[in-house]
């Protein structure tokens, strides 16, 4: 069993390159979004607390279910030690399970994210996020809010790879990681 926690900040292609990575692994995607919707579709708005328990019951169940392994993607705040210690925790999660956990980030400047904050597979997978302006206000807002972005070193992890995916396409981003981490 594998867990590859792919993350980086809003809009960087974090779905889309988890995407593709499924395409030439056995790895199955569980992007964050696979969660927001369904919740903010039931209750009408974004319910944390609901989104984190339907999470938890997915990724202890899959730690179990003997496939080859997850990739997750999710915005992973830097500055706050509550995201440091919940990729912890759900690392926990798996390596109970005796899995490997890796880690790839993706970054890009903010100028190419908003441009990408509008492409039709986000929009298609990603309701929430189709009122263009509030998505580019939220993502603004983030940025001011929270660091998204690694520095240098910060991340100690062994099985760890940073790309710029800037002038990347998701086929590329996904190959290099494949191939980094021998993902079958």
């Amino acid at each position: 069993m594998k867990l590859l926690f792919l993350f980086g900040d809003a809009a960087v292609g974090k779905m889309t390159v988890g995407q593709e990575l499924m395409k030439i692994t056995d790895l199955r995607l569980f992007h964050n979004h696979m969660t927001i919707e369904p919740v903010i579709e039931i209750f009408g708005y974004f319910n944390g607390d609901v989104i984190g328990k339907l999470r938890e019951v997915i990724f202890e169940e899959f730690a179990k279910s003997g496939n080859y392994g997850m990739i997750f993607t999710f915005m992973w705040a830097f500055d706050q030690q509550s995201e440091w210690d919940y990729v912890k925790h759900v690392a926990g999660i798996f390596e109970a399970n005796n899995a490997k956990v890796y880690y790839a980030e993706l970054c890009a400047p903010q100028s190419v994210r908003l441009e990408r904050n509008a492409t039709a597979n986000r929009l298609k997978h990603k309701p929430s996020k189709r009122d263009i302006r509030i998505s580019e206000d939220r993502l603004k807002m983030h940025n001011e809010k929270y660091r998204f972005v690694s520095h240098d070193g910060e991340v100690p992890f062994e099985n760890y790879i940073k790309i710029d995916n800037t002038n990347l396409s998701p086929e590329v981003a996904a190959k290099i990681i494949k191939e980094r981490f021998n993902f079958g």
